[in-house]
């Protein structure tokens, strides 16, 4: 790993104090603070595990992109779920940033996958790899070597998450209580996976089937999961692990329906995907709630152009204007309204700090709000 990219210090704990005041912003505050003891956390972890490969340094450019260059949603959640019935702790913080590893993990198979073109803003480790392949002149087809670089890549990044949690120094009765919930998770996310393999547009699957495919392979581990990770870990009172469960499953589900906002509206500054739900023809929430809602005439337009092989900028136009009239955007914006009071309602009953209850509060606007 390079250490002038990545960093080597670790940072000293960082308090929930002051979340109480401004629930949204002293929320942000608090995650971009974890965000930068997860990064240095993560770039120990990676430095004494160097990366050989026929692509060298590439290869950690694109290990770095994957692991480091997010939000730390994940292990942001897990942590506050230890908060709820712990107090700081590096050992916890370390634990939860192996969430990052598992994620990019994720991400790497799911880029190969979607035949994605870009991830943070810079090309989708696939690609970077092929575009190596062929500028060094190596034998072989560039691209097969790409998405079968960035496979293996993944799968170190998996077995790296499990192996970082384990060493994190958090004592071996507290891992074992989380073990059974990791494999859980890791599960529901390949299922998850699985079903969207067929998740396409143009099979006309119904909101429910697109609902639960969304739950399992990005809601659930965005936050339910992490969540309940950290509260278990932390041995938390029974009540308020059930709370945090119901938390987790509503915000998770509505973080999705905001990733499906964002994948048909999103700025390319903002998003990197501007129309990209649309142009890989994925059945997410929004576009499969157009079609419900349509009338006769858009609904035949709308399924013309969305079963079009190729969809260009202007059929991406015009999908997105044919979506709009139906009303879906408001029918999807009225359903993450319903789930972040959902949690809300959840968190009300739990027997939480009011701190803890409004770092919570915070987070659940934080990442379902509007970002574009």
């Amino acid at each position: 790993m390079d250490t002038k990219t990545v960093g080597s210090t670790r940072a000293q704990p960082t308090p929930v104090d002051g979340a109480a005041a401004v629930p949204e912003q002293a929320s942000a505050d608090w995650q971009e603070k974890v965000c930068v003891r997860v990064s240095a956390e993560l770039a120990e972890f990676l430095r004494n595990r160097p990366v050989a490969s026929a692509a060298g340094a590439t290869v950690q450019h694109v290990l770095w992109q994957y692991v480091g260059g997010g939000k730390c949603v994940r292990s942001a959640f897990m942590y506050a779920g230890w908060l709820c019935g712990a107090d700081e702790d590096d050992t916890a913080l370390r634990a939860s940033a192996a969430l990052e590893l598992l994620h990019a993990f994720a991400l790497l198979q799911d880029d190969v996958m979607d035949e994605a073109t870009l991830r943070r803003g810079e090309p989708a480790a696939h690609r970077r790899l092929a575009d190596r392949h062929q500028r060094i002149g190596l034998p072989g087809c560039p691209r097969r070597f790409g998405e079968s670089a960035a496979t293996l890549l993944g799968d170190m990044c998996l077995v790296w998450a499990e192996q970082m949690l384990r060493e994190s120094g958090m004592d071996e009765t507290a891992l074992a209580r989380v073990r059974p919930h990791y494999d859980h998770m890791r599960i529901e996310l390949a299922l998850g996976q699985l079903a969207d393999l067929t998740n396409d547009i143009r099979g006309t699957p119904d909101l429910d089937r697109v609902l639960a495919i969304a739950r399992a392979k990005s809601g659930n581990y965005t936050v339910k999961w992490p969540l309940v990770l950290g509260a278990v870990m932390a041995d938390c009172d029974p009540r308020v692990t059930a709370a945090l469960t119901d938390y987790g499953r509503a915000i998770g589900e509505a973080f999705q329906l905001r990733d499906d906002v964002l994948g048909v509206y999103g700025l390319p500054e903002v998003t990197g995907k501007p129309g990209d739900d649309i142009a890989r023809h994925k059945a997410s929430t929004l576009i499969v709630a157009a079609l419900e809602m349509a009338g006769s005439r858009l609904y035949r337009e709308l399924c013309v152009l969305l079963r079009e092989p190729t969809l260009g900028m202007p059929e991406i136009a015009r999908i997105r204007a044919l979506i709009t009239a139906t009303g879906a955007p408001a029918r999807i914006e009225a359903m993450i309204d319903n789930r972040v009071t959902e949690a809300r309602h959840a968190l009300a009953a739990a027997p939480l700090p009011d701190d803890r209850r409004m770092l919570l509060d915070g987070l659940a606007t934080r990442c379902t709000a509007r970002r574009s």
